[in-house]
C-alpha cells in the first residue's frame, strides 16, 4: 500500500495484521510498532489482552534509510537521527505515515470509536496523529479526516513540539478538540533508549498547550520494553475512556 505526503517521495508500507474482537465490535485502535520492528510482533501481543470489544490493526512500517544507524534501511515510520524531540522532524515521513494510519480507520463503520496507539516512534507517530486531528490537518495543510477518541504512547516523544504552541494559538476550535482528547502516555525510569525525561517533556508540552486529558504513568526500574502492569493499566485506562462493556458474544 502506497501513501505519500507530496509529489517527492512515496512511502511503501509493509505488512498489516489485524486482530478481530472477541466480543461486540466497538472500537478500533491501530497499534504502531517501535523502529525496526513489525506489526505482527505487537499484534501477537494485543490478541492476548483482555479487551474483547476493540479490534486491533497493526500496520507495519516503510523499510527506510534512517539517519541514527548512519543510513542503515530499517522499518521505520520517520527518518529520525535522535530518539527524543530534540533532532529535526521529518515532517514528510510523519506526514505519510499519519495519513497512512487515518487511512486503516477511514473505513471502520460510523458508530465506532477510533484511536490510535503505540510503541516508542511508534507512540511519537500516534502523538504526532493526536496533533494532527486537532488541528484538523496534516503539516503539510492537508485536511486529517478521522476523529480520534482515545491516543497511548508507551516509551515515546512528542514530534515537532517546538511547533505546536504556535499553530495551536488563535485555534478556539483546536484548544477545546485537545481539552477533550484522552491521552495515556507510559513510559519506564529506567528506560535507555528514550529516556524518561523526554517522555516527561513531551506529556508537559502537550499539557501546556491544553491536552488537558492527558493521564502521565512512570514504571520504577522499567527499560525500553513494556511490562503486564503497563499493559494492565492501558487495558483499564481504555475500557473507561473508551465506555466498553467488556461482555464476550
Amino acid at each position: 500500500m502506497n501513501s505519500g505526503s507530496g509529489t517527492t517521495r512515496t512511502f511503501e508500507f509493509g505488512r498489516t495484521h489485524v486482530v478481530r474482537p472477541k466480543g461486540i465490535h466497538q472500537a478500533t485502535i491501530v497499534w504502531l510498532h517501535g523502529l525496526g520492528d513489525k506489526g505482527s510482533s505487537w499484534s501477537q501481543l494485543l490478541e492476548t489482552l483482555p479487551l474483547p470489544n476493540i479490534k486491533w490493526i497493526c500496520p507495519t512500517a516503510p523499510t527506510r534509510p534512517v539517519a541514527i544507524f548512519g543510513g542503515y534501511p530499517c522499518t521505520a515510520w520517520f527518518d529520525v537521527g535522535d530518539l527524543s524531540a530534540d533532532g529535526p522532524d521529518d515532517l514528510e515521513g510523519l506526514d505519510a505515515s499519519a495519513a497512512h494510519v487515518a487511512n486503516l480507520l477511514s473505513t471502520e463503520p460510523a458508530n465506532i470509536k477510533l484511536g490510535i496507539g503505540g510503541f516508542s516512534m511508534g507512540a511519537a507517530t500516534a502523538l504526532y496523529s493526536a496533533t494532527c486531528n486537532i488541528l484538523g490537518k496534516y503539516g503539510n495543510g492537508n485536511l486529517y479526516p478521522v476523529n480520534l477518541s482515545a491516543v497511548v504512547g508507551l516509551s515515546g516523544w512528542l514530534p515537532c513540539s517546538r511547533t505546536l504552541k504556535n499553530q495551536m494559538e488563535g485555534s478556539i476550535q483546536a484548544v477545546r478538540r485537545a481539552a477533550s482528547l484522552p491521552i495515556l502516555l507510559c513510559h519506564g525510569l529506567g528506560d535507555d533508549v528514550v529516556a524518561h525525561r523526554h517522555g516527561e517533556k513531551s506529556a508537559q508540552a502537550l499539557n501546556s498547550v491544553g491536552f488537558r486529558n492527558l493521564t502521565f504513568r512512570t514504571y520504577n526500574g522499567l527499560g525500553h520494553y513494556t511490562i503486564p502492569e503497563e499493559t494492565d493499566e492501558v487495558c483499564n485506562w481504555l475500557t473507561a475512556r473508551l465506555g466498553l462493556q467488556g461482555t464476550r458474544s
